[in-house]
């Protein structure tokens, strides 16, 4: 594995922050800043041709956590995600105390940022095939596992909120008839289904409290926050193995979704 010169988190600091789920401090993993968009499925028990993830089991308000490998590059800035979805419920004491630096080193990448603790509000997960290596690593003491590759653009990324991310997976995230589902929808009617909520930002914020989230988040002009219970089950999927995933600015994360007004009542 190639070394590559280790950027302190700091370099950050500096990248329009507004709340992609980003780092600014280079020893707190589990601070507003440490992550980027990814939320990869929970699979490290299946092998790379495997269909239901976790199946029979109601992921709703599981806690995982993730650590993104990102490698700075001029043309195409990557982020391998590595995550404890499906191996552990990252443990709070393990997670803050990884250490970002060696983390970064022992990857090969420019920097290692965190990103989590967050908590899944989809029912289940189908994974088609595995954008991750299957590979997994320890992180001073808490398993992850290579899950998903994100595309973040030339140079040092643009973090800020309410931008698409390109994420490269192939699964179908589940929500089940009665669910009670969050959406943003952009201003060309887009609609963007939250996957996953954290407490990186606040950590008092539950389940509960995330129908509310449209009298907190500061939307862009044109941009609206709403849930609805479906009458329906929605499956929210990738495109061509990518998934276009964007976060608010307490970075809870959300996925597009091509049938997202009509799959539902």
């Amino acid at each position: 594995m190639r070394s590559r010169h280790v950027v302190p988190l700091a370099l950050f600091a500096g990248v329009a922050l507004a709340g992609c789920g980003d780092d600014v401090p280079n020893t707190a993993p589990t601070e507003s800043t440490a992550s980027i968009t990814s939320e990869a499925e929970p699979t490290s028990t299946i092998a790379p041709t495997s269909t239901t993830v976790a199946s029979g089991a109601d992921l709703y308000g599981v806690r995982y956590c993730e650590i993104l490998a990102v490698t700075i590059d001029a043309v195409n800035t990557t982020a391998e995600v590595w995550g404890t979805q499906g191996i552990n419920d990252c443990p709070d004491e393990a997670f803050r105390a990884i250490d970002p630096a060696v983390a970064a080193t022992d990857l090969g990448a420019t920097v290692a940022l965190a990103n989590g603790p967050r908590f899944w509000v989809l029912d289940r997960i189908v994974a088609n095939e595995l954008a991750g290596s299957l590979e997994t690593h320890d992180f001073g003491g808490i398993e992850m596992r290579s899950i998903a590759f994100v595309e973040l653009g030339p140079g040092v990324p643009d973090r800020s909120p309410y931008i698409p991310r390109r994420v490269e997976r192939d699964t179908e995230f589940v929500f089940e008839a009665g669910r009670e589902v969050y959406e943003l929808t952009s201003p060309d009617g887009s609609v963007y289904i939250m996957q996953s909520y954290t407490i990186e930002r606040d950590p008092t914020l539950t389940a509960d409290a995330l129908a509310a989230l449209g009298d907190r988040l500061e939307l862009p002009a044109g941009w609206t926050f709403s849930s609805r219970v479906l009458d329906a089950e929605l499956v929210v999927e990738d495109i061509d193995g990518f998934a276009a995933v964007i976060q608010d600015e307490l970075n809870n994360s959300y996925q597009l979704s091509v049938d997202g007004t009509t799959s539902a009542g």
